[in-house]
């Protein structure tokens, strides 16, 4: 895909241009290729009530680390052109573009489900995870708090809970955090993709800058709550030479834990990107298209469970390799953040802290402990 003279320039803020086609959709709508640049009206973000009856999804994928999720929010406005959470919008009858980073679901009864639903006898408490999809502290968690409230939930229950983040509006809820920590029922991962605050400026138009995310990192160890970081993703061609950097300069924050994803681009993702590219990076496309279908068997994209996070063939092998050797040089990745629902209780009910003789606490009955490490 080339953009031709007549394209308009990518909207300021934006990670994506245009609205690919639905393929769920028969019909599509498309810009006025007439209508001057300066007429076309800048795409603004709209905020939809999400009706949702039920809170918590359950996954059985080996790629991932935890069982049940927490979204509040559906659509992404930091609007990176990668994102591989993009064709969830279709599904809500939306374009996998500019759509899934203008119209907003807001979870508002979120918090009063999670109540519900961790008040249930059937929840047998286990780590949950926030952000498994699209980032819960996007810019919208600044006018419905919706990330803040559910933690104050957690916070109640004791109910732990893992993080993913890549913006720096985290560090506004370190008091529930550090509540929760000392339950040891909490962690916080901050993704970086790049330290170039130009490229992520246009890559993740509408997230935390690189500086942002590593003070970020700074202040939730300062604060005592397990923080590590996440390189997701990692593009080839583009930001992978910059991952043993990323790693040395979240360890000299204060990470104690790393993971990292080969980026993928799933269906309407593919056209996203490729126009990302044609847009900011055109001398550059051909390499970085190279590369990713290098390490998914021709494709830009697999689905299958243990090739479709880290990729296969010579030069996944590679930064495999890298992370490896970096991490340990970086002294990352020696301790686990072991997640745990010994303490969980439901406020008001039975408590699951059970005490042994001399005042000692031993885990619940039926409550599970798992890392919370993301990879």
């Amino acid at each position: 895909m080339s953009a031709s003279p007549a394209s308009p320039p990518p909207p300021p803020g934006r990670g994506s241009r245009s609205n690919p086609p639905n393929r769920f959709e028969p019909l599509v709508i498309e810009p006025d290729p007439d209508c001057p640049p300066e007429e076309r009206p800048h795409p603004r973000t709209q905020f939809y009530f999400d009706a949702s009856e039920s809170l918590l999804t359950r996954n059985d994928s080996p790629d991932l680390p935890f069982t049940f999720g927490l979204n509040p929010y559906r659509g992404c406005e930091h609007g990176c052109a990668y994102c591989f959470a993009r064709p969830y919008h279709e599904y809500l009858g939306w374009s996998s573009g500019l759509d899934f980073e203008t119209k907003i679901m807001v979870k508002l009864r979120a918090p009063d489900l999670l109540r519900a639903e961790l008040s249930s006898p059937r929840w047998e408490p286990e780590a949950i995870a926030m952000s498994g999809v699209t980032d819960c502290y996007q810019p919208a968690e600044r006018q419905f708090r919706v990330t803040r409230a559910c933690l104050e939930v957690c916070a109640e229950f004791r109910q732990p809970i893992s993080i993913v983040t890549k913006n720096a509006l985290v560090t506004r809820d370190l008091d529930v955090l550090q509540r929760l920590a000392t339950h040891q029922a909490a962690a916080v991962y901050v993704s970086v993709t790049s330290l170039d605050a130009d490229l992520a400026g246009r890559l993740e138009p509408r997230a935390s800058r690189p500086a942002a995310r590593l003070r970020a990192i700074r202040e939730l160890s300062a604060a005592g709550i397990p923080v590590g970081v996440m390189v997701a993703p990692v593009i080839p061609g583009l930001t992978d030479h910059e991952l043993p950097a990323i790693l040395e300069a979240a360890a000299a924050a204060g990470a104690k834990r790393a993971g990292y994803i080969v980026m993928r681009l799933p269906h309407a993702v593919k056209e996203v990107f490729q126009q990302w590219l044609d847009d900011h990076a055109p001398t550059k496309k051909a390499r970085v298209l190279s590369r990713v279908r290098e390490i998914r068997g021709g494709n830009l994209n697999v689905s299958e469970w243990g090739a479709r996070l880290r990729g296969e063939g010579v030069f996944a092998e590679q930064l495999r390799s890298l992370f490896t050797i970096t991490t340990r040089r970086a002294g990352l990745n020696q301790e686990r953040f072991a997640l745990s629902a010994a303490a969980f209780r439901r406020p008001g009910g039975q408590q699951l802290d059970l005490f042994a003789e001399g005042g000692t606490t031993k885990a619940a009955k039926g409550t599970k402990s798992r890392p919370a490490d993301p990879c």
